[in-house]
């Protein structure tokens, strides 16, 4: 396949070597691959249907002459899954993930290693030194190990033990440092500099950049097998591409993958790019808002959520910036305690355990749709980066377990079935909050159900329409209502003058809950009836729960 390195700074381009790390004319570590597009043309994307759903189907914009399919892992080829039940909850239909948790170590860094591996094997390379907060380390020592590649890992102090452990199970040398990551960085490429090793250097690490393009290009075909397919050979893409962000090589890698889509005239838009930060490390995102073209660096990051403290994006930072203005997104950045959040609700309505980091993406989204920058028309995909190996400790509270002590039942019981019952017994408290759900939506009905569930012991009752709710208030007295307002024959309104018309459930707390921009009217009659008045798409926002707590508390 014809393909050149051209330097950004310079523009002189030459061949591609991976232990060339520098521009042969002017010395700029800044440089990317440039593809032959007419003769990519000839065979891509004809030939996908013929080929494997994985990373290497799109080997024609990759820079590697002559891929070893001895060194695979089944890298690529992850699901585009559509959260039906997140997108409910927010209001947003076309909501998707892109759950790069399936890769070979669990995290999008596969792609990286996977490329960059096969080229220092196809280069005769043997030894190469990676700085890393865990993935990229993880991912690398599982290719480095099978290409028999020696790799010196260095990392910071603050990395989970477990991931150390993982890093040295592949044979790599571990080096902690205790300091940033940031520093270890610069020790690492003083290493690398001394012994003159290949080392990994990130957003200016060609192969790494390539490899992420190859999310784009999964995500153009499998978004357009999702919505119909495509038209005109046109693939279809998303609104918007939302990803958690350290040192910002994913999101450059992906933009550039969507737009070699379409100079290959393969998709018409690319979307949105939308980086995310945590609030303790954020130099992107204050660079942003205060309109800088270079990130001021942070030099003491304040987040737990290690994978992404990096306080110093140097010209990354630049270049995705232009990026983002380009495709019309934003960066972003939230709190640890809502990417800990995001990924309780990400794991108890889809089913996904993540990452601290993508749960950050997705505290990110949440936030952009309570402040109305995704429209409920917009399509998305949040990156799901990788998984959570394992939960942290810091991520629950006092007594998320119960015991459940058999041996003294099973004792005493005439039969096992019944000291297990009066086992399970025990494990719940004698008396629960009583909590009415009211909604014709089956599904707006199972989503509150299950909020509740995730926060705390409740006893919830669901009805179907009015009269059935009238009905269940009266017959189970619960401690609080929540209430649809737009329902069939009998609306919520006319369950609220019920109620509060019968002594005996006059005083029951209500709740609100609708998806209806309401009148001066409607709001009207609802003054001094409800405690509360909440929108569907509001129900991630703590002020829903506390609100619940508090009625019944």
């Amino acid at each position: 396949m014809s393909f050149v390195i051209r330097c950004l700074d310079c523009g002189h381009a030459a061949p591609f070597t991976p232990n060339s790390m520098q521009c042969p004319k002017c010395n700029s570590q800044w440089r990317e691959a440039e593809y032959d597009l007419n003769e990519v043309n000839k065979t891509f994307p004809s030939e996908l249907a013929n080929r494997a759903f994985d990373l290497w189907r799109y080997r024609e914009l990759l820079p590697i002459h002559n891929p070893n399919p001895t060194l695979r892992l089944g890298e690529g080829g992850t699901p585009l899954i559509q959260a039906a039940n997140l997108g409910n909850m927010l209001g947003l239909p076309n909501l998707y993930i892109k759950d790069e948790r399936q890769g070979p170590t669990s995290s999008f860094k596969d792609r990286q290693a996977a490329v960059t591996i096969a080229t220092l094997k196809e280069a005769g390379i043997t030894e190469m030194v990676a700085a890393s907060t865990g993935n990229v380390a993880i991912a690398y020592s599982a290719y480095a190990a099978r290409a028999g590649i020696k790799l010196w890992a260095f990392v910071t102090s603050l990395v989970p033990g477990v991931k150390m452990r993982e890093i040295a199970l592949y044979g790599s040398q571990v080096v902690k440092i205790t300091g940033s990551y940031d520093q270890a960085k610069k020790i690492a490429a003083e290493f690398a500099l001394q012994r003159g090793l290949y080392q990994d250097m990130g957003a200016r690490t060609i192969t790494a950049v390539e490899a992420m393009k190859t999310i784009a290009f999964e995500i153009a075909e499998q978004f357009t097998q999702l919505n119909g397919g495509a038209k005109d050979s046109k693939w279809k893409t998303p609104d918007w591409y939302i990803q958690a962000v350290s040192g910002g090589m994913g999101p450059l890698g992906v933009y550039k993958g969507f737009l070699e889509l379409k100079k290959l005239g393969l998709i018409d838009r690319i979307p949105a790019i939308v980086p995310i930060q945590a609030d303790g490390c954020s130099p992107m995102v204050d660079g942003w808002r205060k309109g800088l073209a270079k990130a001021e660096p942070v030099l003491s990051p304040s987040t737990r959520i290690e994978t992404l403290a990096t306080g110093d994006p140097g010209r990354t930072y630049t270049m995705l910036r232009q990026r983002v203005i380009e495709t019309n997104g934003v960066f972003e950045s939230v709190s640890d305690e809502d990417a800990f959040r995001a990924m309780h609700v990400l794991a108890k309505l889809e089913g996904i355990s993540a990452e601290p980091a993508a749960g950050v993406a997705f505290a990110g989204l949440f936030k952009l749709v309570r402040s109305g920058v995704i429209k409920p028309s917009d399509s998305v995909v949040v990156n799901c980066t990788g998984h959570t190996l394992p939960a942290e400790q810091f991520l629950f509270g006092d007594n998320w377990t119960r015991d459940v002590n058999l041996s003294e039942q099973f004792a005493q019981a005439d039969t096992p079935q019944e000291g297990l019952l009066a086992a399970l017994n025990n494990v719940t408290p004698s008396r629960f909050p009583r909590v009415a759900v009211v909604d014709d939506s089956g599904e707006a009905r199972r989503l509150i159900r299950r909020i509740l569930q995730s926060q705390g012991d409740f006893e919830i009752f669901e009805a179907v329409d009015g009269r059935d709710a009238i009905n269940l208030i009266n017959k189970e007295h619960p401690d609080i209502v929540i209430l649809d307002l737009m329902m069939p024959e009998m609306d919520g309104f006319a369950v609220l003058d019920v109620l509060r018309g019968n002594p005996k459930t006059a005083n029951i707390p209500v709740i609100v809950a609708t998806a209806k921009e309401l009148t001066v009217n409607e709001k009207s009659r609802l003054q001094g009836q409800i405690q509360s008045l909440m929108q569907k798409g509001d129900f991630l926002n703590d002020e829903f729960l506390q609100e619940v707590r508090a009625l019944i508390g």
